[in-house]
């Protein structure tokens, strides 16, 4: 994207006064790792004071839509299994727990580049942690976005070709139309890298909105369906139960779901006249509106199938069932558009670690970049229809980090005040919030995944080859059948 330029100084006053010797923190090597590559962040300044840096930039509207596109991607149709998981009612809980959550650390990711008067995620590690710090944050911010443009291939693989079976019927079957790694090469040459291509973010704010548009369609769609498919599917034993024992990787999914943490500075940035009551009222509304829709998707996907509810909800609309089809569709167009943010989120981390000192980035160099980082994804994403335990464990280890650990962290550390003081109490608490959700997620993950856990990529539902829930004329009552879980 192109960056913010601001004054020659970096004004490091803005970080705070030393301390009296109470301070936890000392910023004097970290200031000094910070001032050896002073030439990123030297032509890259926070700023508030309502100039305009970029012709380009968008409006507070467009922002929120950039905004909720990053929030909402694949994530989101794995919340009503969040909520299987977690149990009925405190599964509720934790969604709007971890929102509120989401949303504080936001401002405190912001308040931390301010205090470091730094523009990019990296920059602002560096300033308050030095090096080691910045080259922690570097991998996990790149492996983060990267994995998610991964499963976001393997959705559209896997759900493109569903569709056209369906449409072609035995015709295609077996033919090069209905192979996942050539539907995943079309995607990536004729939608998802041109997309990737463009250097400003703020450009992609109207696919954003289509975007947001198709999600809300498909929220449609599933509740058409659960009054006139689900409603037929017998609820599973305690499927109202207010907890289940899989808490933390009901968190997992969540936090997976809400992360946005490594775009955010890339949209901040993308912001006109970013003064602080702007930008928070650009957050409070994004994650406000994404919780709303997250928690419609998880009360009526998990209403509609109870303990049969899957990682990806769509999984459990039977193959025949053509407006689900449809939203299938939709959703993989979602991901389509929501792929291109992550991009720019990746290609700005290998800028920042291997170009530093030369930005923007010629336009020769952007395109190679992206070229590199696109048609790498696809080969990977070919590879495998089964990421299950490689996102999970991107949730705990990357998303859980990015986001619950290093923002608060880092504002203490730039704060300059004793540990336990008032200021500190709430970054205290989301800090220690995420490390156990990542030492405890971590731990299930490693359990989940010696205990051999399959994909179901395709299996179709047993209900769905029970036919008084798909033929009306069947007389056999859906109440009186049993179901396997």
């Amino acid at each position: 994207m192109d960056i913010q330029s601001g004054p020659a100084d970096r004004r490091t006053s803005g970080a705070g006064s030393p301390g009296d010797g109470s301070s936890i923190f000392s910023r004097s090597q970290t200031n000094s790792d910070f001032s050896e590559t002073s030439s990123m962040s030297e032509s890259r300044h926070f700023f508030d004071d309502g100039k305009k840096a970029d012709a380009d930039q968008s409006n507070i509207p467009m922002t929120s839509f950039n905004f909720i596109n990053s929030i909402i991607g694949s994530g989101i149709i794995g919340i009503p299994f969040a909520l299987k998981q977690a149990g009925f009612g405190l599964g509720i809980i934790l969604l709007i727990l971890v929102a509120i959550i989401t949303d504080y650390s936001l401002i405190l990711l912001i308040e931390a580049g301010k205090l470091s008067n730094t523009v990019t995620y990296q920059d602002m590690m560096m300033f308050a942690c030095g090096r080691p710090g910045f080259y922690l944050l570097s991998t996990l911010q790149f492996l983060y976005p990267f994995i998610a443009m991964i499963s976001y291939n393997v959705i559209i693989g896997d759900t493109i070709t569903k569709i056209i079976t369906r449409i072609g019927g035995n015709s295609v079957e077996g033919t090069v139309l209905a192979n996942r790694q050539f539907i995943i090469f079309l995607s990536t040459i004729f939608i998802t890298l041109p997309l990737s291509l463009y250097r400003n973010i703020a450009k992609l704010s109207k696919w954003a909105f289509v975007s947001l548009v198709l999600v809300l369609f498909i929220l449609v769609c599933i509740c058409i369906k659960l009054g006139t498919f689900a409603k037929d599917i017998p609820p599973t034993p305690n499927a109202w139960s207010f907890a289940n024992t899989s808490v933390t990787q009901a968190i997992g999914i969540m936090a997976f779901a809400y992360m946005c943490h490594h775009s955010t500075f890339l949209i901040h940035s993308s912001l006109e006249n970013p003064a602080k009551e702007r930008w928070n009222f650009v957050t409070h509304v994004s994650v406000l509106f994404c919780m709303v829709v997250m928690l419609v998707f998880g009360l009526v996907g998990y209403a509609s199938f109870t303990g049969y509810t899957q990682g990806d909800l769509l999984e459990n609309y039977c193959h025949e069932d053509n407006l689900m089809s449809a939203a299938r569709f939709i959703f993989a167009v979602t991901v389509m558009l929501t792929y291109p943010t992550e991009c720019f989120v990746t290609r700005e981390v290998i800028e920042n670690a291997l170009f530093p000192s030369s930005q923007p980035a010629p336009f020769w160099r952007h395109i190679v970049v992206s070229l590199v980082i696109v048609l790498t994804n696809a080969a990977l994403s070919m590879t495998t229809d089964c990421l299950g335990i490689v996102l999970e464990l991107n949730g705990v280890l990357a998303a859980c980090p990015l986001a619950f650990i290093i923002p608060p962290v880092c504002v203490m550390r730039l704060r300059q005040e004793p540990i336990l003081s008032k200021s500190n109490i709430i970054p205290i608490l989301i800090a220690t919030f995420g490390s156990l959700v990542a030492i405890i997620g971590f731990i299930m993950a490693i359990y989940n995944f010696s205990e051999g856990s399959q994909c179901s990529h395709g299996r179709e539902m047993e209900y769905c080859l029970i036919g008084s829930l798909v033929d009306p004329n069947m007389t056999t009552p859906a109440s009186n059948i049993t179901l396997k879980i």
